[in-house]
């Protein structure tokens, strides 16, 4: 069994909670109880996480999404889930871009791994810091050949919009609705921007740029941070951990 207070701490250290300005009020957004006998581990805090990890004997979630923000929005559905949680006595700590942007255990370099890439550098400025991370892959690769392999590895479905380069050698990645760094990735003339989601505005600007885009998925771009976390929370707290699939659609 662990301490709620000594996983706070060590997460709060390692991921730099407090010195990463966002939306989200990262951190334990609620508490319960002081003593974790299993984790639950999640991309989005809502009603189906909650109730897989009720279901699972789970007092501790730790999301990417949270349901804590700076404004508040969307009170009802914040209602339902706070008495879910209350009810049921599950904490919840979420942890949104400090764990995009961290360079062992983020989503974006899980990402670059994934790809193999070389020469990696930051990548993907949002208000005034870097996100994500672009490189080179070990040889050029046919755009769709690169489009099967993350189908393959991230369980996915990726969409292609090839509208400049149909053979890939360098890549630039920004996770989830990562499209505002489509620009920085046609002036760096990065062969594929790699992104969860992108808005049909940005769409149409990728089409202007004639920039290669792979679309992965929200959802699948962003597993790699909570499930990172879930190795090393397990063997450092000796605890029971879960990942709770939650959709895992784009």
């Amino acid at each position: 069994m662990a301490k709620l207070n000594q996983i706070k701490a060590y997460l709060d250290k390692e991921l730099k909670v407090k010195k990463i300005k966002d939306a989200s009020r990262n951190g334990l957004q609620y508490k319960f109880s002081n003593k974790v006998d299993k984790i639950g581990f999640a991309v989005d805090a809502c009603l189906s996480t909650f109730e897989k990890a009720a279901k699972e004997k789970c007092n501790l979630l730790v999301v990417h999404h949270g349901i804590k923000w700076k404004p508040q929005k969307y009170v009802e559905a914040l209602t339902k889930r706070e008495q879910f949680l209350k009810k049921h006595k599950i904490s919840l700590y979420g942890v949104h871009l400090p764990l995009d942007l961290h360079a062992k255990y983020g989503n974006n370099i899980g990402l670059a791994r994934v790809l193999g890439l070389k020469k990696i550098k930051i990548f993907g400025k949002y208000h005034g810091f870097s996100l994500g991370y672009s490189g080179s892959l070990a040889k050029p690769v046919e755009i769709n050949k690169l489009a099967t392999f993350l189908n393959k590895e991230l369980k996915t479905k990726c969409n292609v919009l090839a509208f400049g380069k149909k053979k890939i050698k360098t890549v630039g990645i920004l996770s989830g609705g990562g499209e505002s760094a489509l620009e920085e990735a046609f002036n760096k003339k990065m062969d594929c921007f790699l992104v969860g989601e992108i808005t049909w505005g940005a769409y149409k600007r990728a089409e202007d740029y004639k920039q290669t885009v792979i679309l992965a998925g929200h959802y699948q771009t962003e597993t790699f941070g909570v499930k990172s976390l879930q190795k090393v929370l397990e063997e450092k707290f000796k605890v029971k951990t879960v990942f709770i699939d939650n959709i895992g659609r784009n």
